[in-house]
């Protein structure tokens, strides 16, 4: 539906609020200086009215100075969904928008923002967030953020959120089969219409048990309230499809085709995010899902796609590769990490001889790099063979093309954004991280009972950038060759906090860094650190590497910090000693010098400020989302700790600035040295 917005007017008949008839709230999307896309659900109800909706946009909050108004039917082909796209509205200011239906109920009222236009050099705010799971815990930190916000003058307050990907959980825990994971208390948000079972988790099989997903976490009273008060600019990670998942394949209890169950997915985001995404069968209302069989993901090309008619029809149904511009100080390029994705060459059968044992979610970086790379190895002709295990195993994929997790066809877009920006800031919102989470357990001390398989660093996860090592590099590459300045990527998916530099090498290479990246901590999802805590205990020889507990009555710290910044060596002195200065002193320089700042544990959110000069950044952590609102502020504060990235030229080299810190960040040693 598209209302276009005239001279103010006097707002409809008398309404009545009624938001129980519209259960997951109101919501808006990807805001450009004339337009933004409103958005609601009224599904039917005993002995209700159905029929048009009448929306509404105003310039005030009580709706005296309307000036735009529309019908809109809900249909149940859209889950009795609603999307209307209003234009012809004013640049950088504030509207207000309610839905209506035919006996006078209203919804919640809903306030957004539209883009200034692309002169306004005027500073831009914005929040940026990820990872929300409310089966495991709760969405509080969207409370403080909303509370902070409110308090600022109206000059400093935030204009839209970039939410980064996992919005929902497909895998859902019941209570009743699990009560508690990673020491968090499940909350019961099934059972799924139609879902299948994977062990203790339910997993969705049908378009209605990702749309029963969707209606849970938005009626979780902070995500509603924050989707009310701003536009919402959306990309997606793996879990609004399938954990793990590339193309139309999922892995849960093996790896499949899922054609059909990838379309299923698109549709229920598109139903309930609003966004500005193109697709082969869309509509501005509706979702036209093609016809696909579940097919094997065959006549794979060089960039590891594969062009199945059923995979491709799955994957081009929905793309949500976009650029929006925020005045003169902003570009966000937005990508999709996952639909166009080769398999990750750390779960091919060519590295199963590889896999690391012991070292848990560690992988050999030096061995990922050679596999990944197969012909195009960066050092000249690829290995004959890799040095692991103490043997000299055969290179597998020494004639095979690298892997790509764009796709051919979206790295030339992507490219040319990046090229041809004028904006001051050049801003990836990326969903999986490039920067690198390693430590050197080639350096393990001698009377450590474990023995590191390869000759160089390990590397944690492979499921991001870091498992597509070749092309990251190209991406780098190419940053560089073409001059590309102000450029920085805004991540989610890590449940951790991250700032630092991106360079195309780390010691023992050339550390020569191109761009910036900020990681959020999650939303509510348990982090890195938790799963650590959950499932290592604290007497393996390895343990010192993850977990850090001072003495028997503290509570047990992430010392995966300390050992991602500052090596293995490290932790063990700080276990040994329990000194800061200790642990210090035992640094090893070439682990991280690309690292600001680094928190596996961390929750929150971020909140961005772009002017001609910098970028700011700040991180704003929370302590374990486990409870429901405390107080007017939602949730305490456990830290804040704010970067500046100056705007840099060709030829100069990208630099951060620590610029704000303050509360508590156990083994962020530069941030909290007492801790």
């Amino acid at each position: 539906m598209l209302a276009i917005a005239g001279p103010a007017v006097a707002g409809s008949r008398p309404v009545r609020p009624a938001p129980d008839r519209f259960p997951q709230g109101v919501g808006s999307g990807d805001p450009r200086p004339d337009s933004v896309i409103l958005w609601t659900r009224r599904p039917p109800f005993a002995g209700g009215v159905e029929g048009a909706l009448t929306v509404e946009a105003s310039e005030d909050e009580g709706f005296c100075r309307v000036v735009a108004r529309a019908s809109v039917t809900p249909e149940a082909a859209a889950d009795w969904t609603c999307r209307v796209l209003v234009a012809g509205l004013k640049p950088g200011r504030a509207y207000w928008y309610r839905f209506i239906d035919t006996d006078g109920a209203a919804s919640r009222t809903g306030r957004t923002f539209t883009a200034p236009v692309e002169t306004d050099a005027a500073p831009a705010r914005f929040a940026f967030v990820s990872c929300q799971n409310v089966n495991l815990g709760y969405a509080t930190p969207y409370r403080r953020m909303i509370v902070e916000d409110a308090a600022l003058p109206e000059a400093e307050r935030i204009r839209f959120v970039l939410h980064l990907g996992d919005f929902i959980y497909e895998m859902i825990w019941s209570p009743q089969d699990q009560p508690t994971m990673q020491g968090r208390v499940v909350r019961e948000i099934g059972p799924l219409p139609t879902g299948a079972r994977v062990g203790a988790l339910q997993v969705p099989t049908t378009v209605a048990d990702y749309r029963h997903v969707y209606q849970a976490y938005l009626a979780d009273p902070d995500i509603q309230d924050a989707r009310a008060l701003w536009p919402f600019i959306c990309v997606w990670d793996n879990h609004e499809f399938s954990n793990r998942c590339w193309q139309s394949q999922i892995n849960y209890d093996g790896s499949r085709p899922a054609q059909n169950l990838k379309l299923a997915a698109n549709q229920a985001w598109f139903e309930y995010i609003p966004a500005r995404v193109s697709g082969a069968t869309l509509r501005l209302e509706r979702f036209l899902a093609p016809t696909v069989s579940d097919a094997p993901l065959d006549a794979v090309d060089a960039d590891g796609l594969s062009h199945e008619p059923g995979n491709l029809a799955a994957i081009n149904s929905l793309k949500i590769a976009r650029s929006l511009r925020w005045g003169a100080n902003i570009e966000l390029i937005l990508t999709h990490n996952r639909s166009f994705r080769a398999q990750a060459v750390a779960e091919s059968e060519a590295a199963a001889p590889f896999a690391v044992r012991g070292f848990p979610w560690f992988a050999a970086q030096d061995v990922i790099d050679v596999l990944d790379a197969g012909r195009n190895w960066a050092q000249g002709a690829p290995p004959a063979t890799l040095r692991f295990d103490g043997k000299d195993a055969p290179n597998p994929r020494r004639d095979a093309t690298p892997g790509s997790m764009l796709g051919a066809e979206q790295k030339r877009w992507f490219k040319e954004r990046l090229r041809t920006s004028t904006a001051r800031w050049k801003l990836w919102g990326n969903s999986v991280g490039m920067l690198h989470r390693r430590t050197d357990f080639q350096n393990l001390p001698d009377e450590v009972a474990a023995d590191w398989p390869s000759e160089g660093y390990g590397l944690y996860d492979t499921d991001d950038w870091c498992g597509f090592p070749a092309e990251r590099r190209e991406l780098l590459d190419f940053i560089r060759d073409a001059g590309v300045t102000n450029i920085a990527t805004l991540v989610g998916d890590r449940h951790s906090f991250f700032a630092g530099l991106l360079a195309p090498e780390l010691p023992p290479g050339d550390f020569a860094p191109v761009a910036a990246e900020f990681v959020v901590g999650s939303i509510s999802t348990p982090s890195s650190f938790e799963a650590a805590e959950a499932a290592l205990p604290l007497d393996r020889p390895l343990s010192p590497v993850y977990l850090h507990r001072p003495t028997e009555a503290a509570p047990v710290q992430p010392a995966m910090n300390l050992a991602i910044r500052h090596g293995v060596k490290a932790c063990y002195a700080l276990k040994a000693t329990g000194r800061i200065e200790d642990a210090l002193a035992a640094t090893n320089p070439d682990v991280a010098p690309h690292l600001a700042f680094a928190d596996m544990g961390g929750h929150g959110f971020a909140v961005v400020t772009a002017t001609d000069e910098a970028l700011d950044v700040e991180f704003v952590a929370t302590p374990r989302p486990t409870r429901s609102t405390e107080g007017e502020a939602g949730i305490p504060l456990a830290y804040r700790v704010a970067h500046r990235l100056p705007a840099w030229t060709t030829g100069e080299t990208p630099r951060l600035e620590r610029t704000r810190q303050a509360g508590r960040a156990p083994l962020i040693l530069d941030l909290d040295p007492g801790a």
